[in-house]
């Protein structure tokens, strides 16, 4: 079958993290960047190519890819929120409290609205890392951050889906009618 712009998004997302990674430490992306060693070496390659098969989809597919992200559901969630129109968040970015000490890291903050999305798949089931996600979520409420869990079911099922993307308008002071919330 064909690929979509998400799954364009997802896989490209995962090789700027690869190719990241492989860059020197004082070039390595830091939260709330669009552009990364990762991101470069991609744009370049797809600008060397001649006449490649889908390249208006590649290239828009590229606009909305990001550094940092580590897991494909991130970036689905991340897509999500931004083919709805809100404002972009940074990816696993860290949150700090009011006097600027760091308290964790965040998967899609929002921090000018004090805004944490944290995306909990398979991996967060086990009871250590569900407990460990519960203390760092809590603390980030202690100081003052809003924070919402994101599953899979609010990214793939449609009313689910619909609900979260207008609790998280809310949490992000912006109006739902002003998005595409479908």
């Amino acid at each position: 079958g064909t690929l979509t712009i998400a799954d364009l998004v997802t896989l490209g997302d995962a090789v700027v993290a690869r190719l990241d990674s492989r860059a020197p430490a004082d070039l390595q992306p830091h939260a709330g960047d669009r552009s990364s060693p990762g991101m470069a070496e991609l744009q370049a390659t797809l600008l060397r190519r001649v006449r490649p098969r889908g390249k208006c989809a590649l290239t828009y597919a590229l606009t909305l890819m990001r550094p940092r992200v580590r897991s494909a559901m991130e970036s689905r969630a991340r897509l999500m929120f931004a083919m709805a129109g809100f404002p972009e968040p940074e990816v696993n970015a860290p949150v700090v409290d009011h006097a600027g000490e760091w308290l964790g890291e965040g998967d899609l903050v929002w921090r000018q609205e004090r805004v944490v999305g944290a995306y909990q798949g398979r991996h967060h089931a086990d009871i250590t890392r569900r407990a460990s996600d519960a203390r760092r979520l809590e603390l980030f409420r202690d100081h003052g951050w809003h924070v919402r869990e994101i599953f899979a079911g609010d990214v793939y099922d449609g009313p689910k889906r619909r609900l979260l993307l207008v609790r998280f308008a809310h949490m992000l002071q912006v109006d739902p009618n002003t998005l595409l919330i479908d």
